[in-house]
């Protein structure tokens, strides 16, 4: 029987077919593994832009209590941020849609619920050019990102502190050792000894450089230590009233002394103060305002309520940078509340309680032997450091701003 004779045209049609499948299969899964890439990168770069656009809105919603500057703040620095990208510029260009909402609480982050405390800002729009996959009718991948961002739990390891070691009660219950939110002190050194032991007292923490410049210039927010719960902190003798008075004062706009100017160490952009000031009464160690004894800060018609106020209604003194030279919460002082039984015997190294936060109510005052700072102590305030493992929201004390994950979404 004769063998049949194949076409050898047909089978290079078949041989042609399967060659152009298997390219188109080699070329989507080379597109996958590139655009994948690709997707993966713009992924990183605008998960970066929408984690600073929340770190800048919690900063001002921390600041100001405002969050329509809060979103705006979060829209600037987003767009900021994708300048360099040149993907991401065009999506800005072409209306990106940026998403920003406040919550009281970041885990659960429930949108809309007040006091805002918290921001989320959301990206779901933006796409991303297709390569190779185009050969799969693939033309644009979507990449999205999310970011929440607010107040860290309280810091346990803090900087950014004013270096007064504020004398608290060993006895008395963690975390405020002594001290009352609301409460009016006059917290007290004097020149010729280390400083009382008790509360509301301080001491100087220990610095770099000796000279009145020096102590002006930490005082003003130039100190560079951390200091550590539940460790020891250095304590120095000798106050030095003046410049130390002179040095926090910047906060108020007093420039005086060298070292200090208010490009470095700016003035708050609220600086009222009650009216008539403040007095100690040394006979009876009680806190004055002309005849009436003051013990809470609601008996002021100046006070840090109404400096919350006051920022919230943009009433302020001085305007706030760029436009001016004021910066927000120059007045909330970040101190290290510590021990300081056996200060007045010439220890220097004191065990650190706790961390605390002051308002400044005026400017400080001195003589030629005592330096007062009028405070009243609230319950938390901003500082630098490292935050401690209470659940976020229950701040007690410094804290800083930090990201937290978004359970709520798969892109954070």
């Amino acid at each position: 029987m004769p063998c049949a004779i194949r076409n050898p045209r047909r089978q290079r049609g078949v041989a042609l077919v399967i060659v152009v499948i298997a390219l188109l299969a080699v070329l989507a899964m080379a597109g996958l593994a590139l655009d994948a890439s690709h997707m993966g990168y713009n992924k990183a770069r605008l998960q970066s832009a929408v984690d600073a656009a929340a770190l800048s809105a919690a900063k001002v919603l921390d600041e100001t209590d405002n969050a329509t500057d809060a979103a705006a703040a979060a829209r600037a620095t987003f767009d900021a941020n994708a300048a360099a990208f040149p993907e991401l510029l065009r999506a800005v260009g072409q209306g990106l849609g940026l998403t920003v909402q406040f919550s009281s609480a970041a885990i659960p982050f429930n949108a809309g619920t007040t006091p805002s405390r918290f921001v989320r800002v959301i990206v779901t729009d933006f796409t991303t050019d297709a390569s190779l996959t185009r050969v799969l009718g693939v033309m644009r991948l979507p990449v999205r990102a999310s970011a929440v961002a607010g107040p860290s739990p309280a810091v346990v390891y803090a900087c950014n502190v004013v270096p007064m070691a504020v004398c608290g009660d060993a006895k008395a219950a963690a975390p405020y050792f002594g001290y009352t939110p609301g409460r009016v002190h006059t917290l007290r050194a004097t020149s010729n000894s280390t400083a009382g032991t008790g509360t509301g007292n301080f001491l100087l923490l220990s610095f770099t450089g000796s000279g009145a410049d020096d102590l002006r210039q930490t005082m003003a927010g130039g100190y560079d230590g951390c200091v550590t719960r539940n460790d020891t902190v250095a304590v120095k003798p000798g106050q030095s009233t003046g410049p130390t008075t002179q040095g926090i004062n910047t906060r108020f706009n007093q420039y005086s002394g060298g070292g200090v100017d208010a490009a470095r160490y700016p003035p708050d952009v609220v600086i009222k103060a009650p009216s008539p000031a403040l007095t100690f009464d040394s006979k009876t160690s009680l806190i004055k305002q002309g005849g009436k004894t003051i013990t809470f800060s609601n008996q002021l018609d100046v006070n840090f309520a109404s400096y919350e106020s006051d920022i919230v209604a943009k009433r302020y003194d001085l305007p706030p940078r760029p436009s001016g030279n004021g910066v927000f919460r120059r007045r909330e002082l970040a101190v290290p509340i510590v021990d300081c039984t056996g200060a007045d015997s010439g220890r220097t190294s004191l065990p650190v309680l706790g961390l605390g936060c002051f308002f400044m109510l005026q400017p400080a005052t001195s003589s030629s032997s005592e330096a007062r700072v009028f405070g009243e102590f609230i319950s938390d305030c901003d500082a630098g450091g490292r935050p401690g493992s209470t659940p976020p929201g229950t701040t007690v004390g410094p804290h800083l701003i930090q990201l937290y994950r978004d359970l709520a979404s798969v892109d954070s």
